[in-house]
């Protein structure tokens, strides 16, 4: 699968914040899309997530592909937990793929078993960040896609899970966005220009 984002751009509030920017994402490839804050790392994301339109340009699929849409396993800043619930059912709730011995047995890969057991309002903002990655390299997916995943987390815990997330990867492509490219150079850096003076936000 090739994900083309053609001559796109986009503003809001009449301020461009993505101006005809272009990038294919390839499988079997790994991408940092990176730069300072506002410049548009998170607008660009929901792009490609369909989560948003373009102003301009277009954000597709290249080649005769069954399926018109982007099957992705997707880290946001937000954590994005049921904060009632366990980290297993936080998972296995999004499939019904996803099976709740194999997701036990990738947490316990970084979190202690008593963490498992009580609802994610009582864990460690780390701790919920490592649920959020596991989550999405849970669900079956053609893409990874994370919105700066390592945020709050200390390096040697960045340094277990890149490994983890590139194995999960597999055939497929990686996508992260992210102003901290330290420990990423196994991907190809990408830089996106700052349009917005100023900006306090993506």
């Amino acid at each position: 699968m090739i994900i083309e984002v053609k001559n796109v751009s986009k503003s809001f509030q009449g301020k461009k914040v993505l101006d005809n920017f272009s990038l294919n994402i390839e499988d079997e490839h790994a991408y940092v899309i990176t730069g300072p804050q506002g410049c548009g790392k998170t607008t660009l994301m929901r792009l490609i997530l369909k989560l948003d339109t373009p102003d301009e340009g277009r954000v597709g699929l290249l080649g005769d592909y069954k399926y018109p849409y982007i099957n992705a396993g997707v880290v946001f800043q937000e954590d994005r937990l049921v904060e009632s619930l366990d980290a297993l059912t936080n998972i296995t709730m999004v499939s019904k793929k996803i099976f709740r011995q194999t997701v036990a047995e990738e947490l316990f890969k970084f979190l202690p078993e008593e963490a498992l057991k009580v609802p994610v309002r009582k864990l460690t903002d780390s701790q919920r960040r490592i649920i959020a990655i596991i989550r999405a390299c849970s669900i079956p997916s053609d893409v990874l896609i994370m919105d700066e995943p390592f945020a709050g987390l200390d390096r040697d815990t960045k340094l277990k899970l890149i490994p983890y997330i590139r194995n999960i990867q597999g055939k497929g492509s990686l996508t992260i966005f992210t102003r901290d490219t330290e420990d990423l150079d196994f991907a190809r850096i990408i830089s996106l220009p700052q349009l917005l003076e100023g900006a306090a936000s993506e």
